[in-house]
């Protein structure tokens, strides 16, 4: 038996490991000791696999693997798995805010404004309302990896939004 097992994993991403074993009579039966609840090995491919989720965070207990083929026993060496957890990070936005309307007259009654963002610049899914004219700066946190765009419209007192200021991006 061969393969050498990942011993790392974010959380709440799939671990996978396949190992490769050369059988005398064409099947085998795979176990494995030490597996953490958040995976489970296939007895008849050998693939372990799964998906820790936050409070798995940590190193697991030493994890044994073999395989019986009914004449012969195989093993892998010991190992372990670290989970990590995922990385998040924030994005602060700050912006102008505008004087005029879009038609060239002065803004009057502003009230807040809206924040869009979201994982495609086509499709800005989420929503912030900053209520407030003061407020010219925003932080959003718990971003999870990835690339986000983000662009700001004012509104005021009916509800009328502006144009969208240009689209911004950040990675985490």
């Amino acid at each position: 038996m061969s393969g050498t097992p990942p011993t790392s994993v974010v959380a709440g991403t799939t671990y996978l490991f396949q190992p490769t074993v050369v059988t005398t009579d064409g099947t085998a039966t795979f176990s494995a000791t030490g597996l953490p609840s958040w995976a489970a090995i296939n007895p008849s491919t050998g693939e372990i696999s799964g998906s820790p989720a936050a409070s798995d965070v940590g190193t697991t207990s030493t994890i044994a693997v073999s395989a019986v083929d009914g004449s012969a026993t195989a093993s892998l060496p010991s190992f372990q798995i670290t989970v990590t957890a995922a990385s998040t990070g924030s994005a602060t936005l700050s912006w102008v805010a505008p004087t005029l309307n879009t038609d060239g007259t002065p803004v009057t009654n502003l009230t807040g404004y809206h924040i869009y963002y979201g994982t495609s610049a086509g499709a800005l899914s989420s929503l912030i309302d900053v209520p407030g004219a003061a407020t010219t700066e925003y932080e959003i946190s718990n971003l999870s990896s990835g690339t986000y765009y983000f662009v700001v419209m004012a509104y005021n007192s009916m509800g009328l939004e502006s144009a969208a200021s240009n689209q911004a991006t950040k990675t985490i």
